[in-house]
């Protein structure tokens, strides 16, 4: 055997799970097919400016990322606690008075504070912030269904709750488990979501940093089989052998490599725009609750957030929409200008596209009933992890990784 275990896939998954594994004195080697650790969690510099691959964020309030990651060597940098709301009518606010009290006018003067939309919402969130267990032993039902449920109408769910849970679920339709949303309204409740200095690929490079040998890059596995008392993959027309493997690829990828079948995902497209002044000083995530106004689905200063993403005397911005289908086209930079150029109230002529990021397969599909802990052990030595086996979000990954690698340690090392 060329060692222990084979994890194939370099994103966060496959590099919790190494790290555990490595934890566990087994001798582990990491492939990836692309030129960088992170998988779907990458950021590509450009001119000086950091693009994440899609608008990402980083709850600490994850539990894995809490027991798992040191998150102040990521030195985050965290969005404001609310948001703004373009309406036909002018820019709304919806903040957070204890965190940010100078905003509290603004936010009793918005439409989203009138008393009967507040109760439903509160009705709503309450399973949030009990036991995870009862909410996750609760009947489940899409986000559509228990809005409706909890009797919450009005501009406080349309234009605020939908329009900023489309961006995080990447479905604008309230398909999703309502569960799982549940569980990510709590991680919000309990944390202020932020990026780390260096761009989100700072993460899955802490997680890299400390397996005990390198992960081999540009080594993309042709296939994964039994091969005597082992299991061979195949890798640039060579054979590497091992007691155990992990997939830990995409979801769409380890159907090409494990007898599973790919689950249905959901797209994103992600603008970045230079801009040579902030539009605003903003804080917060922006959403467009004008009709028929465009693709956007939400967009930031980035560099409001996070100074470090764009060169000194220099602005960042994204855009985010939503991709109907892999092979749909992104829009024109022109049209998603004119779109933010009424989003912010400026002209945005001036600015330059530094990037765009079309991710056909950015998420699994996650509708009720929701099924949280989906099997890692496919059998006779083949292990899987991603997000696709939990929950569809970094905290999912990150279970899984280590999941997987209980496992493998209960397979091969026992009395470990």
């Amino acid at each position: 055997m060329d060692c222990d275990v084979i994890v194939v896939g370099a994103g966060l998954a496959g590099l919790q799970c190494a790290r555990h594994l490595g934890r566990a004195g087994l001798d582990v080697r990491v492939l990836e097919a692309g030129d960088q650790v992170g998988g779907r969690v990458r950021t590509d510099v450009v001119d000086g400016f950091r693009c994440d691959r899609g608008f990402q964020v980083l709850n600490p309030a994850y539990p894995a990322v809490r027991k798992g990651v040191d998150v102040a060597a990521l030195h985050l940098q965290h969005f404001g606690r609310g948001v703004a709301v373009r309406r036909e009518g002018g820019l709304a606010i919806l903040a957070d008075p204890t965190r940010h009290p100078h905003y509290a006018a603004a936010t009793l003067r918005s439409p989203y504070v009138r008393p009967g939309e507040l109760r439903g919402a509160a009705v709503w969130a309450a399973p949030s912030l009990g036991s995870v267990k009862r909410l996750l032993h609760s009947t489940d039902a899409s986000f559509a269904e228990s809005l409706d449920a909890a009797g919450l109408h009005g501009p406080l769910r349309d234009e605020v709750l939908e329009r900023f849970i489309a961006g995080v679920v990447l479905e604008d339709e309230g398909s999703t488990s309502a569960s799982f949303i549940r569980l990510l309204v709590r991680s919000f409740a309990l944390g202020v979501p932020g990026v780390p200095a260096q761009g989100m690929a700072a993460l899955p490079d802490q997680l890299a940093a400390e397996l005990p040998r390198p992960v081999e890059l540009r080594r993309r596995v042709e296939h994964v089989r039994r091969a005597g008392d082992g299991w061979e993959v195949g890798v640039g027309g060579t054979a590497l052998t091992a007691s155990a493997v992990v997939v830990a690829t995409d979801p769409v990828n380890a159907a090409d490599l494990t007898p599973l079948k790919a689950p249905p995902m959901k797209g994103s497209m992600t603008w970045w725009f230079a801009a040579a002044e902030p539009p605003n000083d903003l804080p917060f995530v922006m959403l467009d609750a004008r009709p028929g106004a465009g693709p956007v689905i939400n967009t930031a200063v980035m560099s409001n957030i996070a100074p470090s993403y764009a060169p000194a005397g220099q602005h960042l911005v994204q855009a985010t929409a939503l991709l109907p289908d892999p092979g749909a086209l992104p829009p024109a930079d022109a049209d998603v200008l004119a779109q933010l150029a009424g989003i912010y109230g400026c002209d945005t002529a001036g600015w330059r596209t530094v990037t765009v990021h079309v991710i056909p397969h950015s998420l699994p599909v996650q509708r009720a009933p929701l099924h949280v802990r989906k099997s890692v052990d496919l059998g006779d030595g083949l292990f899987v992890c991603g997000d696709h086996r939990d929950t569809a979000s970094i905290q999912g990954a990150l279970v899984s990784g280590r999941r997987a690698a209980r496992a493998v340690v209960r397979r091969l090392a026992p009395s470990a």
